[in-house]
């Protein structure tokens, strides 16, 4: 009987760990970097992405290089992406669905 109850626990846990790589492999990222008119990276702009199915929003404070990144995007979902820094907001970008690449990469330029 605890024979049994090993083999059912030892092959639910192996469906469970292959179930999260299949998911960690189908997901996507976004990474990009905000800059000014004159292409530098501008530290503190707040980006936003819209999941355009939800309507959820996540944003992200870019970095001292005015990179940001999001992980973890459904492929199968559209999402709306645009930052704002003092006023000022960059032009709306979209990541599209129909993109089968795992990392996009995502430029913003702000008009300061």
């Amino acid at each position: 009987m605890k024979t049994r109850k090993f083999r059912f626990a030892a092959l639910a846990g192996m469906c469970l760990a292959w179930g999260l790589t299949l998911a960690a492999q189908h997901t996507r990222t976004v990474t990009g970097t905000v800059l000014d008119s004159r292409e530098n990276p501008i530290a503190g702009a707040i980006v936003y992405l819209k999941n355009d199915r939800s309507r959820a929003v996540r944003t992200y404070i870019s970095d001292d290089h005015g990179r940001y990144v999001f992980h973890a995007l459904a492929p199968n979902t559209d999402y709306s992406l645009h930052a704002t820094y003092r006023g000022k907001s960059s032009s709306q970008r979209l990541v599209s669905s129909f993109d089968s690449q795992q990392t996009i990469h995502i430029t913003l330029k702000i008009p300061l």
